[in-house]
């Protein structure tokens, strides 16, 4: 499995854990509601702030790939040069 797929799992099981607690523990209408307002709110900042985590991750590796990939490219052509003039 995936780290992000068994992440999205922990988070649901976190979250579905969360609500049933709530649920069944015995509170007015109103309290239960706002609980449950709540901890959707806290979910969803943790899994915005695991996208944005992600997000980050994912781009400095690409600009790392990037900057390797065109420091070799430009190796190559500098090589491809040398190469004709001996040739000529």
């Amino acid at each position: 499995m995936k780290k992000s797929q068994i992440a999205l799992g922990i988070l649901s099981s976190i979250a579905l854990g969360a609500v049933l607690g709530i649920l069944f523990a015995q509170d007015k209408g109103v309290n239960t509601r706002s609980k449950i307002s709540k901890k959707g709110r806290d979910i969803k900042n943790n899994i915005k702030d695991s996208i944005e985590n992600l997000t980050s991750t994912v781009n400095e590796k690409a600009n790392t790939l990037t900057s390797k990939a065109a420091k070799e490219v430009n190796k190559r052509k500098s090589n491809l040069k040398n190469v004709k003039k001996v040739n000529k």
